[in-house]
């Protein structure tokens, strides 16, 4: 008898942009080395779908939500939620304004709602609604689409988006799932994981080596906004030199076949 492959949850994983004086810097969190998927490994913000992100009473307290299915609708309030809960930062406006919460405001809400949305106390669109805030969904580019292997026990259907961090509000990880976070320009994360320095994780590379063909924030979003994302599912594959890591070559990334035995044994991917 053969085993079903295991259904795959959905998640939102964003790459937080701004400009540094190296160029492009995304936000990364390195995960707590006891969580149970990506521990100890450095990543993007983000996380599995709760079922109040697809709470339809959400669609009065959002923007920029037009021609958007209720599955892509979800999977950006998702990820408002995961990087408010992971990264202290809030892609929110205060109703009738167009300025994201300000950070004397936005230091109130996580004293008050950050812990009770992460234990699931609070949903997503009770603290719209008693904040009288209007999610920027509207401010997400989507950027790429991972799918688990089938293979995988635990398996997830992430979609990557990329978004501009509000310009007046500080990170900061919250010191349970994530211990730490940092700016850093696409290329640097590269060179650390190169040298060892850096657990990363195998889409999250490949997205890292995508996101630096972009100099700018603003030219990453553009070109993000322009591009079709193609649905990246790994399959291994044995050839005669030995078993390969296959991916759409339409996906744009630098390569589709890498050597499985490397990947794996630096714990990148395991099948």
């Amino acid at each position: 008898m053969i085993d079903q492959p295991v259904t795959p949850v959905y998640s939102s994983t964003t790459l937080l942009l701004r400009d540094g004086k190296d160029g492009l810097e995304v936000l990364m969190i390195v995960r707590h080395d006891e969580v149970d998927f990506a521990a100890g490994a450095a990543v993007f913000p983000g996380g599995k779908l709760d079922p109040g992100d697809r709470d339809p009473g959400l669609r009065s307290r959002l923007r920029g939500v037009e021609g958007l299915d209720d599955l892509q609708i979800a999977l950006r309030v998702g990820a408002i939620r995961e990087i408010f809960e992971e990264c202290g930062l809030l892609l929110a406006y205060p109703a009738g304004t167009d300025d994201f919460v300000d950070p004397e405001r936005l230091d109130n809400l996580l004293q008050t709602y950050r812990t009770p949305l992460e234990r699931g106390e609070v949903t997503m669109a009770e603290f719209s609604e008693r904040e009288k805030l209007a999610l920027g969904c509207g401010d997400f580019e989507h950027f790429a689409h991972w799918i688990t292997p089938v293979s995988r026990p635990k398996r997830f259907d992430t979609h990557f988006f990329l978004a501009m961090t509000p310009e007046t509000q500080v990170a900061a990880h919250d010191g349970r799932e994530a211990v730490d976070s940092l700016w850093i320009t696409p290329d640097q994360a590269l060179a650390e994981y190169k040298d060892g320095n850096l657990n990363v994780l195998f889409p999250t590379r490949l997205n890292l080596e995508k996101l630096s063909r972009s100099r700018s924030s603003s030219e990453a979003m553009k070109t993000s906004s322009e591009s079709n994302v193609v649905t990246v599912l790994p399959q291994v594959v044995k050839t005669p030199s030995g078993r390969v890591i296959q991916i759409p070559k339409e996906a744009g990334y630098l390569g589709h076949e890498f050597d499985f035995d490397l990947i794996s044994n630096e714990n990148r991917i395991k099948t």
